[in-house]
């Protein structure tokens, strides 16, 4: 990253195996599934863990999650004692907003008309719901917003809020991507199974939960004596600009991401010891995802999985989360597995690690992918504290 470094200092993350990062990696690791039924919910989560009864019944879902995910990271990095209001921002993002509050209201509405709208109708639907909650409740005044780039907003969040600091505008950020799980979407699995690069895959199976990073710029952390955990060292942002559901046929935005996260990081292919794949179990995706890696490391991939395959599709949170994973490689030496991957693919034709997890000492540099609808892609270069 240009100008200052940009250190993790705080994870968060409430997922279907596992609330808190710990957790949630411990759950990869033991290989774990939280799908049933052809959805992967947080089917334990309590609101009240983070807020009020008050504050849950006025918040969607979605906004639910990302304030418990955020907690858990401001807690971690020992926040928000000493900092400048000013200095600190939120990038907390989602893909589609309140959709279980949309869902409820319109019904209300059919049925008892404009008197049956809740007045909380809008602050509960809205996009930036959960970063202006978040906001609120850390008194965190500097840059604010939310980012909504499908399945990459994660990534995005992550990216851009690495970019506000480096650049000096903030000394920390709570950046991240929350979701409320859906099931009316055509690529979804007929078979209710999440098996990316598997030659069996028919679709992707639909998770709900949030992720979230502190960020900081190494200077401040240090200065705070708070642990580094991890570094964004590398971000990069494409389009394929090709079609609206599709990634392009030739793996060149995904190629392009990569390669960009990667020149920002100031490495090379050979430094990459691991990638945490979008793997969405889609036949399309994971053949062009499996292309453009063979477009980047010609020929000599490092370890790829999906943690898509244990927690299903978090769509713009499933970035954030992802990140978690990556750094989590990284700090314990362990790649997660691809679960549920058993017929190979002859189009996808790398190691996805379905034996894991597996060791991986020395492990300093991974990628973190996210190509979302529309063309969007981001790529995080995540390295060793």
């Amino acid at each position: 990253m240009a100008s200052r470094s940009v250190v993790i200092t705080g994870r968060g993350v409430v997922t279907s195996i596992g609330e808190g990062a710990d957790a949630f990696l411990d759950g990869l690791y033991e290989r774990r599934s939280g799908i049933a039924d052809g959805l992967g919910p947080c089917a334990e989560f309590d609101p009240e863990v983070a807020m009020t009864a008050k504050e849950a019944r006025r918040s969607d879902r979605f906004t639910q999650l990302a304030v418990a995910a955020a907690e858990q990271a401001v807690a971690e990095a020992g926040l928000p004692d000493g900092i400048e209001p000013e200095r600190f921002g939120v990038l907390m993002g989602s893909a589609v907003g309140g959709l279980e509050s949309v869902e409820r209201e319109c019904k209300n509405w059919l049925e008892k008309g404009d008197r049956g709208v809740s007045p909380l109708f809008v602050t509960m639907m809205m996009p930036n719901a959960a970063a202006g909650t978040i906001a609120i409740r850390l008194n965190a005044q500097g840059p604010g917003f939310s980012i909504a780039s499908a399945c990459a907003t994660g990534a995005h969040a992550i990216g851009e809020a690495a970019r506000i600091i480096a650049r000096g505008e903030a000394d920390v950020i709570v950046a991240g991507l929350t979701i409320a799980a859906f099931k009316s979407l055509g690529a979804l699995s007929k078979a209710g199974i999440s098996r990316p690069f598997d030659a069996r895959r028919d679709g992707f199976v639909m998770g709900e939960g949030a992720g979230a990073f502190i960020l900081e710029s190494e200077e401040h952390a240090r200065a705070r004596g708070v642990k580094i955990r991890g570094r964004v060292a590398g971000y990069s942002a494409t389009n394929d600009a090709f079609h609206i559901t599709e990634p392009d046929r030739e793996g060149r935005g995904a190629t392009a991401a990569m390669l960009g996260a990667l020149r920002d990081a100031d490495a090379t292919p050979a430094d990459v010891g691991y990638v945490n794949a979008h793997g969405t179990s889609t036949p399309y995706n994971d053949r062009v995802e499996t292309l453009a890696l063979h477009n980047v490391f010609n020929g000599g991939a490092p370890p790829v999985s999906s943690t898509k395959s244990a927690i299903g599709h978090l769509l713009g949170a499933a970035g954030a989360v992802e990140a978690v994973a990556s750094l989590g490689a990284i700090e314990r030496g362990l790649l997660p597995p691809t679960i549920n991957y058993e017929e190979p693919d002859p189009e996808c034709d790398l190691d996805y690690v379905p034996d894991g997890p597996r060791e991986a000492p020395g492990l300093e540099l991974a990628l973190s992918n996210s190509f979302g609808f529309g063309g969007q892609n981001a790529c995080l270069a995540i390295t060793s504290a």
